[in-house]
């Protein structure tokens, strides 16, 4: 299992489009992708599930893969959140 702290740097936080986008790269590994924020843990692959986390701008949140791709799998999900999923 790999995991790695990332800060949300977009201005309106997970709302439905950087959500989205966070599911579908989630969805292209096999591997288990999760984000656990304050304690609470919650499917990446789920967007009824990232929608429900209320991650916001500044948000710390720790990105967790486990299985088969995990490297490339928290690599992608790290660079969506770092590149403010477009929105910059």
């Amino acid at each position: 299992m790999l995991e790695q702290s990332i800060t949300i740097i977009n201005k309106v936080g997970l709302h439905a489009r950087p959500a989205a986008l966070l599911v579908k790269t989630a969805g292209e590994y096999p591997c288990e992708v999760t984000l656990v924020k304050e304690g609470k843990t919650f499917n990446a692959k789920s967007i009824l599930a990232i929608m429900s986390a209320g991650i916001k701008q500044n948000d710390t949140i720790v990105v967790k893969a486990d299985g088969e791709g995990e490297a490339q799998a928290l690599a992608a999900i790290v660079a969506l959140v770092q590149s403010g999923f477009g929105e910059q």
